[in-house]
């Protein structure tokens, strides 16, 4: 079995290239209304964020109670995404050492979506 993040957002094209800016990766659009993005999926470093507008997953609220646990290789990227993300939305969590000998922080994006963002050190 796969779990994969469905994230609804409004205005997809535009919003599927946001994250695309902070995390890198591939973008596939699976489904399209003339210029509209209906669906489409980013791959980065072998895992898929699975992309919905809003006219096609109708979310009953904005982020729609979606928390996304984000594993990150480096210390480098945990910082960098928790330096971004969290922009036009809130840090829920400011980044901590961790228990398990590593990194953790709660954001909340723009969107709504909450990511739960962590390190492991080895």
């Amino acid at each position: 079995m796969i779990a994969q993040p469905f994230i609804a957002v409004e205005n997809c094209k535009e919003e599927v290239q946001y994250y695309q800016s902070i995390f890198g990766g591939e973008v596939t659009i699976l489904r399209q209304q003339g210029e509209a993005v209906l669906n489409a999926d980013l791959h980065v470093e072998g895992a898929t964020l699975k992309f919905a507008d809003t006219q096609a997953a109708k979310p009953l609220h904005k982020g729609d109670y979606v928390r996304i646990f984000l594993k990150l290789e480096t210390e480098e990227a945990f910082r960098r995404v928790y330096g971004a993300l969290p922009a036009g939305g809130t840090i829920n969590t400011e980044a901590y050492e961790a228990p398990f000998n590593g990194l953790l922080a709660i954001v909340t994006d723009r969107n709504g979506v909450c990511w739960v963002l962590s390190y492991y050190r080895d």
